[in-house]
């Protein structure tokens, strides 16, 4: 069988390689059944149901008839690089880096560092815009995640608050 579609069949199989992986994972957890979950269930589903969803699109990447083939264009390194810097960034100055003796920075520096250094990824970058959503996202987390959800994790900088 010919791939008519590259695109379609490289991403269905990026879906079955961690569907499948996020399944097995779930293994190591209880599974339990639908009336009583154990911790693994959801994982093991969702797992499931990723590779299920994968195995799909590599169907229609195999079987339905595109233009050009549909090829895999360049990588775009430059969002690439700078989406895992900003997630990497959030997580470090969320929580620090106790091993090193680096200081949690709390929610709000973390929404804050986060935004402009995804938006660099980007083709432009407005400050306003990354001002304004970094500031609604940081108001709609405090409010979703402390008010609403009540979870325990800094807000502030550890060194501010003691």
């Amino acid at each position: 069988m010919n791939i008519k579609s590259q695109k379609d069949f490289f991403s269905g199989l990026i879906f079955v390689v961690v569907g499948t992986a996020y399944a097995l994972g779930a293994t190591n957890y209880k599974i339990g059944e639908a009336a009583r979950m154990g911790p693994g269930y959801f994982p093991l589903m969702l797992g499931i149901l990723l590779a299920v969803l994968g195995c799909v699109v590599i169907f229609k990447a195999m079987v339905v008839e595109t233009v050009d083939g549909d090829p895999v264009g360049r990588i775009a390194w430059k969002p690439l690089f700078f989406i895992i810097a900003a997630n990497l960034s959030f997580g470090i100055l969320l929580g620090g880096l106790p091993s090193i003796k680096f200081p949690s920075f709390g929610l709000i520096a973390a929404i804050y560092a986060l935004v402009p250094i995804a938006a660099l990824g980007g083709d432009e970058f407005k400050f306003k815009e990354v001002l304004v959503v970094s500031t609604v996202l940081a108001v709609t987390s405090y409010v979703a995640f402390i008010w609403g959800l009540k979870l325990q994790f800094p807000v502030w900088p550890s060194f501010l608050i003691g």
